[in-house]
This record gives C-alpha cells, sequence and structure tokens, in this order.
C-alpha cells in the first residue's frame, strides 16, 4: 500500500512539479522496506514509459478528471493501470494494495471510484486498448509534438525510434581493461552465474541477460567493471588517446567516459574532467576512486573555458555536449514528459556555443570528438555542418563511409546492436 503511495506521489513530482525521476526516486525508496524498493522503480519508471496511454485509458471512463489537491489520487490511479495492463502483479494485489492506498494521501472517499476504474479495465482491456491506440500519442506514449519532429527527421523508420523508446534498457558493462581483459572478466561472470546476452565487437563492453545489482558483479567495488552502455562506451574508442596526450573531457560528469579514457591509455599526459553542475561533479570524483584512476576535476561552465583553463592547448577533446536526452527515453522515461520544444533550440544554440569556446583550446592538428545522446538532427548532424561551415580550420574525420560534410557524423538509433540512440562526429583542427 505504502509502496502505490510513494509511487504516486514521485510520478507528481516529475510530471506536475517538473522534477526529475533520478532526483526524487531515490529519497522515496529510502522511505519503503528494502524488498519493496524495485517494486517502487518498476511502478514510477513503468507508469511514465505508458503514461500518456494510461491516462487516455482513464480518461475514458471518468467523467473528469482528477485536479489540483486530487492529482496524487489521479496518478495513483496510473499506478493501478500500470499494474493490471503491464506487470504480473497479481491482479487482486494490483487493486486492494492501489484502491487502500488512497487512505495514505488523503482520499479515501475516492476509493469507489479507483474500485470502479480499475475493474472496468480488468474487464475491458482489449476494447479500451483498441480505442485510445486510434491516436498516436496514446499508441507510442510519447508527446504529439516529439512524434512530429522524429516523423519529420526519419519517415521511414520513425515508429520503430518510438517503440524502442518504450523497452526495458539493457544492461552494459565496461571492463576495466587496467585490470584484466574481457574474456577473463566473461569467466568471472560464468562463476558467478550472470548470463550474459552479447559481446560489443568495438570494445570491451558486456551486455547482461538480465539485469542485476551492481553488488552482485565480480569485482565491481574493486574497480574492476562499471555499468556503460555500450553506445557511450565508443566515445574513448573513437577519440583514440595515445600516449603523451592531454586531454579535456567537457560536460564530463558523472564521469563514465572519462574513466573509460584513462582506462584505455594509462600513459596520458593529463585529463581534464569539467562540469558546470557541481552536485553531479561529485560523482566523477566517486567513480574515480573507485576505478583507481586520476583526473584533474573542474568546477566550470564548458562555455567559457578561460575562466577555468590558462594552461596548454589539448591534444584531443571530448565534448559530450548538453542535449534533449531523446536518444537514452528508455533510460530515463520522464525525459519524454520533462523536454519541451522551446528546449531544441536554446540547446542547439548551447552546443554551438561551447563547440566554438572549445575549439580555441584545441592545438593544431588535434582532435575534437562531439558527441550527443540525442536523435535530433538539429542537435547531430545539423550541428556539425553549420560548425564546418565557420571554421574553415575544422575537418571532418569520416567514421563510416556515409560520413561527409552534407551529413556529417555517425547517427546511432535506440536499440541499435543493443545500444542506446547517440551521435558522433570526429573533427580535426588543420
Amino acid at each position: 500500500m505504502k509502496t502505490r503511495a510513494n509511487a504516486a506521489q514521485v510520478l507528481f513530482l516529475v510530471v506536475d512539479q517538473g522534477q526529475s525521476l533520478s532526483a526524487v526516486l531515490p529519497a522515496a525508496q529510502q522511505q519503503v522496506a528494502v524488498r519493496d524498493r524495485a517494486l517502487l522503480q518498476e511502478l514510477c519508471f513503468g507508469t511514465l514509459r505508458w503514461l500518456s496511454r494510461l491516462e487516455a485509458i482513464a480518461d475514458q471512463l471518468m467523467s473528469r478528471p482528477l485536479k489540483g489537491k486530487q492529482r496524487p489520487l489521479h496518478f495513483l490511479l496510473l499506478v493501478g493501470l500500470y499494474q493490471l495492463l503491464y506487470t504480473r502483479v497479481p491482479a487482486h494485489a494490483a487493486l486492494s494494495e492501489t484502491v487502500n492506498a488512497c487512505r495514505l494521501l488523503k482520499g479515501e472517499s475516492f476509493r469507489g471510484l479507483l474500485n470502479g476504474v480499475l475493474r472496468n479495465v480488468q474487464r475491458n482491456q482489449e476494447e479500451l486498448r483498441s480505442t485510445v491506440d486510434q491516436q498516436d500519442s496514446s499508441r507510442y506514449a510519447h508527446p504529439v509534438w516529439l512524434i512530429k519532429k522524429l516523423q519529420a527527421a526519419y519517415p521511414r523508420h520513425y515508429q520503430q525510434i518510438l517503440e524502442q523508446n518504450n523497452q526495458r534498457p539493457p544492461m552494459w558493462l565496461r571492463v576495466n581493461v587496467r585490470h584484466q581483459d574481457r574474456q577473463h572478466y566473461l569467466q568471472r561472470l560464468e562463476e558467478a552465474q550472470i548470463a550474459v546476452a552479447q559481446v560489443d565487437e568495438a570494445g570491451s563492453g558486456i551486455c547482461l541477460l538480465q539485469p542485476c545489482d551492481v553488488e552482485l558483479l565480480p569485482g565491481f567495488v574493486d574497480g574492476d567493471c562499471s555499468v556503460q552502455d555500450a553506445a557511450a562506451q565508443r566515445a574513448a574508442w573513437l577519440l583514440n588517446p595515445q600516449p603523451g596526450d592531454l586531454i579535456l573531457d567537457a560536460c564530463a560528469a558523472p564521469g563514465g567516459k572519462t574513466a573509460h579514457l584513462l582506462e584505455q591509455e594509462p600513459q596520458l599526459a593529463g585529463v581534464i574532467a569539467v562540469d558546470a553542475d557541481a552536485q553531479r561533479l561529485l560523482r566523477v570524483g566517486e567513480n574515480l576512486r573507485r576505478l583507481k584512476l586520476q583526473a584533474q576535476v573542474l568546477h566550470g561552465d564548458a562555455s567559457q573555458p578561460d575562466t577555468w583553463w590558462s594552461g596548454p592547448e589539448f591534444d584531443r577533446i571530448l565534448l559530450d555536449a548538453p542535449c534533449s536526452a531523446t536518444g537514452v527515453i528508455r533510460r530515463h522515461p520522464d525525459i519524454k514528459w520533462l523536454r519541451r520544444p522551446a528546449d531544441i533550440a536554446e540547446l542547439v544554440a548551447l552546443q554551438a556555443k561551447i563547440l566554438s569556446a572549445l575549439w580555441c583550446k584545441l592545438k593544431q592538428g588535434g582532435t575534437l570528438l562531439y558527441a550527443t545522446c540525442s536523435v535530433l538532427p538539429e542537435e547531430n548532424c545539423e550541428q556539425i555542418r553549420a560548425f564546418l561551415c565557420s571554421h574553415p580550420d575544422a575537418r571532418l574525420v569520416p567514421l563510416h563511409a556515409g560520413d561527409t560534410e552534407q551529413t556529417p557524423g555517425q547517427q546511432l538509433f535506440p536499440g541499435d546492436g543493443n545500444m542506446d540512440g547517440f551521435y558522433y562526429a570526429k573533427l580535426t583542427k588543420q
């Protein structure tokens, strides 16, 4: 009962108050029993994943929506619907626990309403699904503006992107090659009876058949592996650090790519990890300490490098630019409901500002790798095409056969190779 009520309160904070799920969920998990924390996470992630579809179903069965002080009860209803339609929670348990949770949300008088709606859905699931699926926004559980933007950019396979966004994400590991090679770690996973689904041919990644607690991973505490999607792992491989290089990792938090660069090339002159978010920057230090690695961690605005860097120019720069994160929606379903159309233009302007500012800190002959976890062309290929036109000293390094100045970079879509959506473009300074 308490788990359902907590889930409703988390959803209220995210959807109505605009807070990040990753910011509010951990505190909510501390309020429930340890055995219920995984269920709370499942209810929050799942309900957000299918939010507009669940709301469309609820709207069919209610004369008027729950508003104002009743909003937490609205989200409690959606939590109940999610259990009935998408989980293996027994229907009787989903019904009783959800209805009883009204008491904890000061909604005792709404018990009958929630009970009636949930039982109606239980009886008429197929008919209700068929009706709401006539609208793309409820069928694909995405806001209309994002559906239209993806359809315009990728008319042939936008539906595949939308469907992949609603899948549960896989758990990828990055083997710390300073400690052992991937084959050795695969043996350790086998001994620990942790099943592997695939390996990443391009690097040191391992995809688990089922996600698990990191405490169960062999040597995790000692830094033998990290959790990082295979698409993100490509950054260090594409930047290709060499002995003696001085490298800047801009917008580095939480530090996965910083650590990977250090793991891949032990003889670097140094890695500077900078980020504007002081709180998230703490995680960079935590990750480095666990992995027994060293980098210079700086708090600073990547668009104003003169305020935090007066040292030599960099041999290589990794710019993991602030973006819409539309390539990682399956990991962060709240992105669909928190992001607004106006955000995209602001992000594009910020990306251009950072890119130009950091280009001045790259030495001649140096390499800059531009990366986003977005699938929107204006943040990716259009951004790099504009940069190439305005910077005559920039040259594109092709990452594949179709990587040209007219269509620069490499776009990975959610689900490609079981990876997240990511974009990379590699530039050298002439």
